[in-house]
């Protein structure tokens, strides 16, 4: 297993989709972005951990 690479500065980004929220998540460092939709009742920490979830999954990989 590999150590997981340190986050840094992430800018996140909040857009209403009908009735759901998509979330965009940029890791500054590397240029890396997802994006993610939810519902919006999951609030904003909520979206945010999750796209912090699915970024740090992402930036994981490129290290295998």
């Amino acid at each position: 297993m590999h150590p997981e690479v340190p986050i840094g500065e992430v800018l996140f980004e909040f857009q209403r989709v009908g009735n759901a929220v998509k979330v965009s998540a940029i890791h500054v460092d590397t240029n890396t972005e997802i994006s993610l939709i939810g519902p919006p009742a999951a609030g904003e920490y909520g979206l945010k951990m999750s796209a912090l979830r699915k970024l740090m999954y992402v930036l994981n990989k490129r290290h295998d």
